[in-house]
């Protein structure tokens, strides 16, 4: 599998994954992200945001082996990663019977994960970090991929900060706002008359693998000093990122560039701090912020373009009153030819159609107006 293949099956898989559900892109592109990178996710909010159907999705489009488990702390080791086995026991040998748990799954979901007692949690930590399971004198290599959890809180508990940073990516999903709440009714009731489409794998977790291997060669020294100063700028802004966490954000980085069919990453790429960055549920709003001012996002170019539009509309209402050779006209043409070259500039390495058209439409506006001087200053 080439470079190009990879990435557009990647893409394709994005595709598939967000088909049935409404207005959770965001949460589609944070799982495709930690799958392509082989990392751990986390999704934090109130039950119905379809965190378990994501999850159970992904793993049918990988035909990954599944697991599922909702976590209490009365969660016993055994009810994730098996029963001991009796017979092996009475003949002084260790062994659990792990067929159809934890140990042997590919991907799993475990709901309200922060509620994972000392027993459990020591197990997940090595799990997480190592792909192991040690157990009684024996330690288990396991063929896990990515571990998503789910809870409705962010976890305050010391002893639930190491498993927490395990996951390098994490989302704080909101129900959908009343925009979508028609398209949210007509989905429901689809589902509801047994129309829903099961998934279809598109890939296997082999392919998966393959895509992992041209996530790691992605080449990332293009934004390491953009990286750098945002570390620096996050911590000004109380924003702490562990060691171990920046290190992974590399990964994350070097997987959106993938996703957009780039070998190397570009600063456009940095934006995926957002999905890597927040511990708190403040934090999510405070990156998004952060992010917007310093990176040429296309949310941020197109804020930036709209508020040029509105400004070249102020100037063509005056402009259109203004009398031949007065002399503020002068002053208009240089502004509307700086405002021509700055919209150029916002869009000169932001591929993006919506942008452009944008862009265009103002820069149309801006030569007619310029013409509209001219003529009145006969030049």
């Amino acid at each position: 599998m080439d470079f190009e293949t990879a990435s557009g099956l990647a893409r394709k898989f994005l595709q598939e994954l967000e088909k049935p559900f409404v207005g959770r892109h965001e949460q589609a592109l944070m799982l495709t992200l930690a799958l392509i990178s082989g990392e751990h996710v986390v999704m934090i909010g109130e039950p119905g945001t379809a965190k378990s159907a994501l999850a159970r999705r992904a793993a049918e489009l990988l035909n990954a082996r599944f697991f599922k488990y909702l976590l209490t702390r009365f969660t016993e080791p055994s009810e994730l990663f098996g029963p001991l086995d009796l017979r092996s026991l009475r003949e002084g040998r260790y062994i659990r019977i792990t067929r159809g748990k934890l140990p042997e799954a590919e991907i799993a979901f475990l709901d309200e994960v922060f509620n994972a007692n000392s027993a459990v949690l020591n197990t997940l930590l090595s799990l997480m970090q190592e792909r192991i399971v040690y157990d009684g004198y024996s330690e288990i290599r396991v063929p896990i991929w990515s571990i998503i959890g789910a809870s409705n809180r962010v976890p305050e508990e010391p002893e639930l900060e190491a498993l927490y940073d395990r996951f390098v990516y994490r989302d704080y999903v909101k129900p959908l706002d009343q925009d979508h709440w028609d398209k949210l009714l007509d989905a429901a009731w689809s589902l509801e008359k047994g129309e829903y489409e099961a998934a279809k794998p598109i890939m296997s977790m082999a392919e998966l693998r393959e895509i992992n291997k041209h996530v790691m060669s992605v080449d990332v020294s293009p934004v390491k000093p953009s990286l750098i100063r945002l570390f620096v700028l996050l911590e000004e802004k109380g924003l702490h990122v562990t060691d171990r966490r920046k290190g992974k954000i590399l990964k994350a980085v070097a997987a959106h560039a993938l996703l957009n069919g780039r070998s190397s990453a570009e600063e456009s790429d940095l934006i995926v701090l957002k999905y890597t960055v927040p511990k708190d549920p403040e934090d999510f709003d405070k990156i998004n912020i952060i992010l917007m001012e310093e990176l040429k996002t296309k949310d941020r170019v197109l804020r930036e373009l709209e508020e040029i539009r509105k400004n070249v509309e102020n100037a063509q209402s005056v402009i259109t009153r203004m009398q031949s050779f007065d002399p503020r006209l002068t002053d208009y043409f240089r502004s509307l030819k700086a405002t021509r070259n700055r919209v150029a500039h916002l869009v000169k390495d932001l591929d993006d159609p919506e942008v452009q058209r944008m862009a265009d439409e103002i820069i149309i506006a801006v030569d007619l107006l310029l013409e509209e001087i001219m003529a009145k200053l006969n030049m």
